[in-house]
């Protein structure tokens, strides 16, 4: 639910900070007054696309904050997402003059896409040309779904796999000269490389190898001499080291400064002795092995030629040759019609079963969403009318199901329910758009109760109604004022409306309305109660100068609403503004 609503030097507002309630609030003034601006900055809160043009004119930049309570539902997102998980969510936004904003969610920078995703789970706007999208078949079908309470991911998924199974059987048909011809060349150029069989890491192997086999005289020769220097020879290192250190040891007792020389000289003494004894071991190993180098001669020269056919270094043999069995086994499979065929009948099979459990469930739920919006149209000035939700058999699957939903509707009794563009005017079709909204809204406030799970993730707390009364008069805005007061029992609602009728059934009640202070005009927003609210109703009833006889007729009407709502508290949290 909206909380509170805070703008700053948006449009023609210069400061402006206003509290909601649950239950049914109206917000009324004079054509031009700046109604919907409340509106548009709310949709800026929640990530509309932003431009220069609405900050105040001479100010440098405008700023947003809309504070909800925050829903269940968003809890894990918000934790995931990073920012702070609180009993409030508060949305802020900050647009410059040249159009570039800041979003932010709980104190914490947030992209649009984000703000977007939050709005989701907050409010639900319908204008007054929502009428529009009841011409849509995207926009029929998730109404429905909505109200059957339809995930339609696993068939969009099973579509997704069958569509993708379908196209690589297609490729294949119409490539199969070419795949075979490829496959016959990968096919050659692995027996070529399967007669030297690399392994990885192999080529540095033996050209290591090789180069120690190569100079293995030269090894042997410079390993005797070193030992012989250090501990064969005549006159080696192991023995003058040996020998000056007993020369020190002989006088160290006089002088403590000898001491570490001596400890060096021990160490090297050491030092000579491993490196004598690793020699020694190396020329018992060493070998010059002409046959072994023979055979790496040959190898290296089969690596070398082989490298040079395929223009590649011989480093590179061994993980061409994995590069080339992973292609062939693709083309294999790209090549098995049999195996491709029988990956779209199975996808096709699971996109079958998911499209039958959707199916099932619209066609439960579409004669109920029917007898709803009918029962509604009655109260909306259309007795008699009748409205149906067709579905409509597809004949190749889709990603949404075997079906599209298509509504209907007869305007008056005894007439044959058509495509709703096709009979409907424009003040039906707005009537008719106000029947669908109240009637997903109860359905919705009636599947929480039935399942807090389901709804926590695609209901709503707010829903706004903007003009979307226009065309309509007499006793049909008082049904409409009726309708949405009932519908405040249960979610908050707003309206903006020029309806008396309607303004008169609200809950809470806000009068937009302009004012000049040295050449500057701004717009203001005052909630209003008591006399001030009937004077309020009385203009919308007659005009500019209100009458006696108006002020009664606004006094009348609220009582009805009062009466016709039995009495009822209004909701708890009180509005007002700051």
């Amino acid at each position: 639910m909206l909380r509170r609503l805070s703008l700053k030097d948006f449009v023609i507002v210069d400061t402006l900070e206003l509290e909601f309630g649950a239950g049914f609030s109206v917000l009324t003034g004079e054509t031009g007054a700046g109604k919907s601006i409340l509106i548009d900055a709310l949709q800026l809160a929640l990530g509309a696309r932003a431009e220069g043009g609405v900050v105040r004119e001479g100010c440098a930049r405008s700023e947003i904050a809309a504070e909800f309570d925050s829903p269940a539902s968003l809890a894990g997102w918000l934790d995931e997402a990073g920012f702070a998980v609180d009993e409030t969510l508060l949305l802020r936004r900050v647009v410059d003059a040249q159009g570039k904003s800041r979003a932010f969610v709980n104190g914490s920078a947030a992209t649009l896409t984000q703000l977007r995703e939050v709005a989701d789970h907050l409010i639900d706007i319908h204008g007054q040309h929502a009428w529009q999208s009841l011409t849509r078949p995207a926009a029929v079908r998730a109404l429905l779904d909505d109200q059957a309470g339809i995930d339609a991911t696993p068939v969009a998924t099973a579509h997704a796999s069958w569509a993708q199974a379908t196209a690589a059987l297609a490729s294949a048909r119409e490539r199969q000269g070419e795949l075979d011809t490829e496959r016959e060349r990968l096919a050659w150029q692995l027996a070529e490389v399967e007669r030297l069989s690399p392994s990885d890491d192999e080529w540095q192997a033996i050209t290591a190898e090789h180069g120690r086999l190569s100079h293995a005289q030269a090894l042997m020769s410079a390993s005797q001499q070193a030992l012989e220097d250090v501990s064969e020879g005549e006159l080696n290192a192991l023995k003058i080291v040996s020998r000056a250190a007993a020369a020190l040891r002989e006088v160290a007792d006089y002088d403590a400064a000898l001491a570490p020389v001596i400890e060096a000289l021990d160490g090297a003494e050491l030092q000579l002795q491993d490196a004598a004894h690793s020699l020694s071991s190396y020329l018992n190993r060493a070998d010059l092995d002409p046959q072994r180098l023979s055979e790496l001669d040959e190898r290296m020269s089969a690596w070398m030629s082989l490298a040079r056919r395929f223009r590649r270094s011989p480093e590179d043999l061994a993980t061409l040759w994995g590069e080339w069995k992973s292609a062939l086994a693709a083309l294999d499979a790209a090549a098995d019609l049999a195996g491709l065929q029988k990956r779209v009948d199975d996808a096709l099979a699971r996109w079958r079963m998911e499209a039958r459990r959707v199916s099932a469930r619209r066609a439960a739920a579409a004669p109920l969403m029917a007898g709803r919006i009918t029962e509604a149209m009655q109260q909306l000035g259309m007795a008699g009318g009748r409205f149906d939700v067709a579905l409509v058999a597809q004949e190749s699957p889709q990603s949404y199901g075997a079906e599209t939903v298509e509504f209907l509707v007869a305007g008056h009794a005894g007439s044959t329910p058509r495509p709703l563009a096709k009979v409907a005017s424009g003040g039906e079709l707005s009537r008719l758009a106000l029947a669908i909204a109240v009637t997903a809204a109860q359905s919705s406030v009636a599947a929480s109760e039935a399942d807090p799970t389901r709804v926590a993730s695609t209901s709503v707390g707010t829903l706004i109604f903007d003009e979307i009364d226009a065309g309509v008069g007499g006793t049909v805005a008082d049904s409409v004022g009726r309708l949405m007061k009932r519908l405040g029992r249960h979610v908050q609602v707003m309206a903006v409306t020029h309806l008396p009728q309607v303004a008169a059934c609200g809950d809470h009640h806000f009068v937009v309305a302009k004012r000049s202070v040295g050449g500057n005009t701004t717009s203001q927003v005052t909630p209003l109660a008591g006399e001030a609210r009937v004077a309020e109703v009385a203009r919308m009833l007659g005009g500019e100068r209100s009458s006696g006889t108006s002020l009664a007729h606004a006094q009348e009407l609220i009582a009805q609403a009062v009466a016709v709502d039995g009495g009822a508290p209004a909701p708890r949290g009180r509005p007002g503004a700051r």
